[in-house]
């Protein structure tokens, strides 16, 4: 354990150092998204194998002016991911955001960016933990903040598994799979997302709203007779609406 923690604050230190040279990094500009499986060694620390890596500087972001980096590595029998944001100066790219974080995800990153919160600014997930059922895909979400120039990460983002930009209600929906099933309606809040309905079934079909002080309000509750009802995600609860295939 102790010596898993050194190797931790190794990495992080490594990104600290890796933040001062970036900034005197010459530009290189790329202008499509990479993805690479590597499995490669680190020769400075033969504990440690590069599993993944993801670039975009044509995407994210304020198009063309900003860069992600995505670095999915092992360290003994523990899985981390790296999180490396830069924006554009006249001449160099300048380091950010910098963010590590634990991953037991067994399948790639499977990076995905897109606007998240309909600000015409793309925003990027990717797959960072295995759920207890297979139909939940858990990620991790980061918005860009236009204003800052970085990155925020929704610290909740993995309570909300399946999770799509909804340009209906113009908020994320997350389904959730259990013994019956959960369509979820949050809003971004700073670095966080708030719950404001819900729509669950298992025998019965019973739709929540919840009010600004957490507090829930039965709309409707109804009979569940086909089983095969019991799997459907909503697109909007008020009036409750499926999603199209």
């Amino acid at each position: 354990m102790k010596l898993n923690f050194l190797f931790i604050l190794l990495i992080l230190l490594y990104c600290t150092k890796k933040q001062t040279e970036d900034k005197n990094k010459p530009i290189t500009i790329t202008k499509t998204s990479t993805t690479k499986k590597n499995g490669s060694i680190d020769t400075l620390n033969p504990n440690t194998e590069i599993l993944e890596t993801f670039t975009d500087s044509s995407k994210i972001g304020d198009k063309g002016k900003c860069k992600i980096e995505l670095i999915k590595h092992r360290v003994f029998d523990n899985t981390y991911v790296i999180v490396k944001f830069y924006t554009k100066g006249p001449k160099y790219w300048y380091i950010q955001n910098t963010y590590l974080y634990e991953c037991d995800a067994l399948m790639g990153l499977a990076p995905n960016i897109s606007d998240f919160n309909n600000d015409k600014l793309n925003d990027i997930t990717f797959i960072s933990a295995t759920a207890a059922r297979g139909s939940n895909e858990v990620r991790r979400l980061f918005i860009y903040d236009d204003y800052e120039k970085k990155l925020i990460s929704i610290v909740n983002s993995q309570d909300y598994p399946n999770m799509l930009y909804n340009k209906e209600l113009d908020c994320l929906d997350a389904f959730m799979i259990h013994g019956g099933s959960s369509t979820v309606f949050a809003r971004i809040k700073g670095d966080s997302l708030k719950e404001f309905a819900s729509v669950h079934n298992d025998n019965y079909r019973t739709v929540h709203e919840i009010d600004k002080f957490g507090i829930e309000r039965l709309l409707r509750k109804d009979t569940i007779i086909n089983p095969e009802n019991i799997y459907i995600r909503y697109i909007n609860y008020k009036p409750l609406k499926e999603y199209k295939e």
